[in-house]
């Protein structure tokens, strides 16, 4: 399955530039230096935390809304977190986690600046003075980090580092920019306001170097390059087998629809719409065919545009697997829509059952 997702090009100027910026953020400025923001800037970066980071990170910052995302108030992490990380993290996100790319060169909905003033006002609002730590690496005891990685983390990173409640560690775009430091300042002190806790008096120093000589060994390269992006659909295309009847799908507390059975609806070419509420970046990596990108953070004034009024069913999803998909179903059933639902399970299990998905294109 992972095949079908598009291939990475080659990089452009444009990128060229956003690269060598964050770069140059780490090397050029001390880790203790945050730029000042504008009133204007900081008014249009809390606008956009709030219309695209609020829904998973809280209202307020305070994290665990959706996809156990973290406090973005946490003192550890935004303490110990450089600004080229942060935009990075924003920027391109965490393929194959919830966290997808916002950047609009990998088909995201922010420039380069929106997020750069996004990561400083992120910075500024949680207040906490910056600590620099060293860029050496840590070396360790590999066969004992992963005996304590089992023991002590798997429960909430996943066996393979993969992810559960707590963040992927192997994911490759964390581990291209985070630091043996900053892996170990974790370890070490926790996350205070996350589930995350400290390991200084619970594993001795040695201990902690092995687990963060393991966590390193996990990163398997990246390289974080922009797409080449298809074009969005067309309206006239949005409906999936116009000439087709009705599915009739079994709705579990009149809202969710079990993902088999949009699976049977759509081998049996069922008339329905299909619609991706993850960022317009994700429904460029892969989507289930036929879905169009209804991104969650549009306003309900535009949430409509172009969709049947006809009675013909709409189904959504996410990734989450509710919290985007459940916010776009809300607005359409609050302007009239009735045949609305969400996939139950989410995209993520869609692929983990390796039903058909399609990527940077409509079919």
């Amino acid at each position: 399955m992972r095949s079908e997702l598009t291939e990475f090009t080659g990089m452009n100027l444009h990128f060229r530039l956003f690269i060598c910026s964050l770069f140059l953020s780490f090397v050029g400025w001390s880790q203790n230096r945050i730029p000042p923001l504008t009133r204007m800037d900081s008014e249009q970066a809390a606008a956009n935390y709030q219309q695209y980071c609020a829904l998973c990170h809280g209202e307020e910052r305070e994290g665990d809304a959706a996809d156990y995302a973290p406090s973005l108030k946490s003192k550890s992490l935004m303490s110990t977190m450089p600004l080229n990380f942060l935009a990075s993290s924003i920027g391109f996100g965490r393929p194959g986690t919830p966290m997808a790319a916002y950047l609009d060169e990998m088909g995201g909905p922010m420039s380069m600046r929106e997020i750069f003033t996004l990561s400083v006002w992120l910075k500024q609002i949680a207040g906490h003075e910056q600590i620099e730590l060293p860029l050496d690496p840590i070396g360790g005891d590999l066969e004992n980090g992963q005996l304590l990685f089992r023991q002590k983390c798997a429960q909430c990173h996943g066996k393979k580092g993969e992810g559960v409640e707590g963040p992927a560690l192997a994911n490759p775009a964390f581990l291209a920019f985070a630091t043996d430091a900053y892996i170990h300042y974790a370890i070490t002190n926790g996350r205070d306001e996350t589930q995350m806790k400290a390991y200084n008096k619970e594993l001795s120093e040695e201990e902690r170097n092995d687990l963060t000589h393991y966590i390193r060994s996990l990163a398997s390269g990246w390289s974080p390059e922009p797409k080449e992006l298809a074009p969005y659909p067309n309206p006239e295309d949005y409906t999936l087998n116009p000439l087709g009847a009705h599915p009739e799908f079994q709705l579990k507390q009149g809202r969710y629809v079990p993902m088999d059975q949009v699976l049977n609806a759509l081998n049996e070419k069922k008339r329905m719409v299909i619609l991706d509420t993850r960022t317009s970046s994700e429904w460029h990596n892969a989507h289930i065919p036929g879905a169009i990108p209804m991104p969650y953070y549009i306003s309900e004034m535009e949430v409509d545009k172009d969709l049947p009024k006809d009675g013909t069913w709409i189904i959504a999803y996410c990734a989450c697997p509710h919290a985007a998909s459940d916010k776009i179903i809300n607005m359409l059933r609050k302007k009239g829509f009735e045949n609305t639902a969400v996939i139950d399970e989410g995209f993520f299990k869609w692929l983990d059952a390796q039903y058909p998905i399609t990527a940077g294109q409509m079919r």
